[in-house]
């Protein structure tokens, strides 16, 4: 009676948080038809607010990869100074407000930061505008990867490893063959949860964006100006395409997912 008193409680949970309010977003949009919620994402702000999250997301998730593996197999292969500080550095992104974030970069790169004035001088804009963007986005979304590889690192050891290169092969050509074989499963779910952060960030690029309609506006800052201006439809609507977006990447993942994988 308790077990299923327990999966009860959970289902439903998972049910009032998760369930419910995507599958009311869902109705909402589609209640009175296509045309309406079709035309709300098809306008030219709508049509750029997506397309400039992808461009972001373009850019962020291949820069966090190839940065979350690399520093993933530091942390777990090598040993040096600070090792303990920047394993802890890495997830400050997950405790830090997006917001504080966003308001960071503000002070580095805006007019009045730090390096906002020279890069003015010489041409250069990054708060208000895209690079600021890609910035913020980057930062909200580096430790996923990171997170993901290391365990798997630190699970396979370091023999195989070895004994490629007591064969004679070269760094490269070990992490090639045997180093990314073994955690090709870790970096893909990394780049899935950096995807999705990337897709659904908010806060961080609010700051820096400055939320310029069909220039810095993205598809969530989109949803919100939406609701704002009393265009239920477009935001509803925009919020079921970022969904379908989610879901779709995950259905794909585990589609071409080996089967001995999923065992």
């Amino acid at each position: 009676m308790a077990r299923y008193l327990l999966r009860f409680s959970v289902l439903a949970y998972l049910a009032g948080l998760l369930v419910l309010p995507v599958s009311l977003v869902f109705w909402r949009t589609f209640e009175h038809g296509l045309a309406a919620p079709w035309h709300a994402v098809t306008t030219p702000d709508a049509r750029h607010a997506f397309w400039l999250t992808i461009l972001i997301a373009l850019v962020a998730v291949p820069a966090n990869t190839i940065f979350g593996v690399a520093l993933a197999i530091a942390i777990v292969r090598h040993r040096f100074p600070g090792k303990g500080l920047v394993n802890a550095l890495v997830d400050l992104p997950l405790a830090l407000s997006p917001v504080v974030v966003g308001f960071a970069l503000l002070l580095l790169y805006g007019r009045l930061g730090w390096f906002g004035p020279w890069l003015a001088r010489h041409g250069f804009h990054v708060i208000f505008a895209l690079p600021g963007m890609i910035l913020a986005t980057i930062s909200v979304s580096l430790p996923f990867v990171v997170r993901e590889v290391v365990p798997v690192l630190r699970e396979i050891g370091t023999e195989q490893e070895q004994a490629a290169a007591t064969l004679g092969a070269s760094g490269l050509a070990t992490f090639r063959r045997v180093t990314l074989p073994a955690i090709r499963w870790a970096v893909a779910y990394g780049v899935v949860l950096t995807t999705a952060r990337c897709l659904g960030e908010f806060g961080a690029v609010s700051v820096v964006s400055g939320h310029l309609a069909g220039k810095t506006e993205t598809a969530t800052l989109f949803v919100q100006d939406s609701f704002e201006s009393f265009d239920v439809t477009g935001a509803y609507a925009a919020s079921v395409v970022l969904a379908a977006i989610a879901i779709a990447t995950l259905v794909a993942m585990n589609a071409f997912r080996p089967k001995e994988e999923t065992r």
